[in-house]
């Protein structure tokens, strides 16, 4: 019966550590893969203006839902770079159509770990442009280690947190806000 326990107490400290191991730490919280986009965005402290952006757009439905999505996650550092008062400006009732096509311009369709962005951009000779929700590229490069994505107005962004994995797809924390045209 002792050994029992003991395998069992064993089995119980892998499992934890495993999932452990597999949570990510965003803006002080830990993020866990069986939780939504949203769940786990609205627990980043760093992230507290693209929830507050993404529940002004209407959205909250679309990235609770069933996915997959990869999500380019600004930081709320990236939305204070924007020239002064244009977070306040998006957030406006009536300028939901624009705040949601800036949103929607940092997700992709499906779900795409580092791993893949870097084989993109190495089948593109250094380069890969991938469609966003909104419909307008991303294009994706690497500087080193870190993947770069550039938005239609030559704005660059880098990859600080990779493969934060969602239920419904996955997040990487960005540092700058992506502009469409």
């Amino acid at each position: 019966m002792k050994k029992v326990a003991t395998v069992a107490i064993a089995t119980l400290l892998f499992a934890g550590c495993a999932n452990a191991a597999m949570e990510k730490m965003v803006g002080g919280a830990p993020m866990y893969p069986n939780k939504t986009i949203v769940e786990n965005a609205s627990q980043s402290k760093d992230h507290t203006t693209l929830v507050a952006a993404v529940k002004a757009a209407g959205l909250v439905d679309t990235l609770s839902g069933k996915g997959p999505f990869t999500v380019f996650a600004p930081t709320n550092a990236a939305f204070a770079a924007l020239p002064a008062g244009t977070v306040d400006t998006l957030l406006k009732p009536e300028n939901k159509g624009q705040l949601t096509k800036v949103l929607t311009y940092h997700v992709v369709p499906g779900k795409l770990d580092a791993k893949d962005l870097v084989a993109d951009i190495k089948k593109g000779n250094g380069k890969a442009m991938l469609k966003t929700v909104e419909g307008m590229p991303l294009t994706f490069t690497q500087s080193g280690d870190a993947v770069m994505v550039a938005d239609a107005s030559g704005n660059t962004a880098r990859v600080t947190i990779a493969d934060v994995q969602q239920s419904n797809g996955v997040i990487h924390v960005i540092d700058k806000v992506l502009l469409p045209k």
